[in-house]
């Protein structure tokens, strides 16, 4: 991991244990890089704070919490985004105009990719169904493109950030 990388506004230290029991309790398997990273620098933002999407340069906003007491905690944030996210994508961070940096597990269980979520025309997936009577796997599909690849590892993604 990047030992250049200013961390701030961390929350209190977490165990790796409680870490992957958050993971375990919303179905993840959370990648040993990231459990490193948010054990100590959960809710914290970073330094530097730029990464690309494709060719978008977007801001890091901070790392979700551990801390079941913060506004950040990452289990409230599943379950306010997980309507609105397809199947098997973890969000871990924001940014500051309310995008995701998620992990997506689709095609990789135990090795998550990191993608970039545009709240942008992002809809509740029952609401598609309903309004625009469609099919269970279409709202999923379309779902799906409002993620960008950004890394294909936590780690990977943290060599990207650039001033």
């Amino acid at each position: 991991m990047r030992k250049d990388l200013e961390w701030e506004y961390a929350d209190a230290e977490v165990s790796e244990a409680r870490v992957k029991e958050i993971g375990a309790q919303l179905g993840f398997y959370l990648p040993q890089d990231y459990i490193k990273c948010v054990k100590v620098n959960g809710g914290a933002s970073v330094l530097p704070e730029e990464f690309n999407v494709e060719d978008v340069e977007r801001c890091f906003g901070s790392l979700f919490s551990f801390d079941e007491k913060s506004s950040q905690y990452i289990v409230k944030k599943y379950e306010l985004y997980n309507s609105s996210l397809p199947r098997d994508i973890l969000p871990i961070a924001i940014d500051p105009a309310g995008n995701l940096l998620c992990f997506d597990y689709k095609d990789q269980q135990e090795k998550p990719v990191v993608v970039f979520w545009e709240h942008e025309n992002a809809s509740e997936k029952e609401t598609l169904m309903h309004d625009e009577g469609l099919t269970d796997e279409q709202p999923e599909e379309r779902a799906r493109e409002n993620l960008f690849y950004v890394a294909a590892t936590f780690t990977a993604f943290l060599d990207k950030l650039h001033d």
